[in-house]
């Protein structure tokens, strides 16, 4: 058996059930959805997309070849737009009305999840899905955190599906950083329509050639420890050089605990 699928199979598969009727998805750029759920998005009755960031970084290594930054994330969400659509989502929102820049949601955690909780008043979700929280990505990482506190907070069964990490200075993509998910077998149809999102995404076609687009797998929300980087290995970020370390969001994620610990025993100042 192949390794990457190895650990993408259950000993006891679980049932999808939960995810299938009303689910917000929380993905943190444009195009993750595509990698980590796109076939099973076709399978949700009622699927709504949140996007945490804007899917544009400050460095113009990203953005150089598109003018400016906002030119940028203007591309990506019109390519988020015409990939939802090619696999019949109709409902779509960014936090903070796409205010918050790529690379940093985990500098952003208080006015994203206040946005956040907008729009679970507003959808009325039955479960969130969202990104593992595996040192592949800061904002992938924050995704994780900001949905494990919503689903707190509305008392709603929350998943979570692989994207890459990097262990033993390795790159792994579509595999859980430990234990195993449940992995989904992908019909004809839905993977010629999951190709079909990456299309859309012409922005990200050299990066998502790196992704296998018939694997998907899926778990319920494990219980991490948010106050500890997601391995004691270098992260990810960590190895490409980015300026924020995993313990910087794990400073972040406690800080916003507190407050949100504060909040609910001496409530709101008037």
């Amino acid at each position: 058996m192949d390794a990457r699928r190895a650990t993408c199979i259950s000993i006891l598969v679980e049932d999808l059930s939960p995810l299938l009727a009303r689910t917000l998805v929380l993905v943190a750029h444009p195009d993750d959805e595509a990698v980590g759920c796109g076939a099973l998005l076709q399978r949700i009755a009622e699927p709504i997309v949140v996007y945490a960031t804007d899917g544009a970084p400050r460095s113009d290594y990203f953005w150089r070849n598109y003018g400016s930054r906002e030119e940028y994330a203007r591309a990506r969400a019109e390519e988020a737009e015409n990939a939802l659509h090619s696999v019949g989502v109709q409902k779509f929102d960014f936090l903070c009305e796409g205010s918050i820049v790529d690379q940093e949601l985990f500098g952003n955690l208080e006015p994203a999840h206040g946005s956040l909780t907008e729009i679970l008043e507003t959808e009325m979700p039955g479960a969130l899905l969202t990104m593992a929280y595996e040192g592949g990505h800061p904002d992938h990482d924050a995704c994780c955190f900001l949905a494990v506190m919503a689903a707190k907070q509305f008392g709603l069964p929350c998943w979570e599906m692989p994207l890459y990490h990097r262990r033993d200075n390795v790159l792994e993509r579509q595999r859980f950083l430990a234990g195993d998910g449940t992995e989904i077998d992908i019909s004809r149809e839905e993977l010629v329509r999951k190709i079909n999102m990456f299309a859309a995404y012409v922005s990200q076609a050299e990066v998502l050639r790196e992704f296998l687009p018939y694997l998907e797998c899926f778990r319920p929300m494990q219980a991490y420890d948010f106050a500890r980087p997601p391995h004691e290995g270098t992260l990810n970020y960590e190895a490409w050089g980015w300026p924020m370390k995993g313990w910087d969001l794990c400073r972040a994620f406690s800080d916003f605990s507190k407050g949100v610990i504060h909040k609910e025993k001496w409530g709101t100042a008037a």
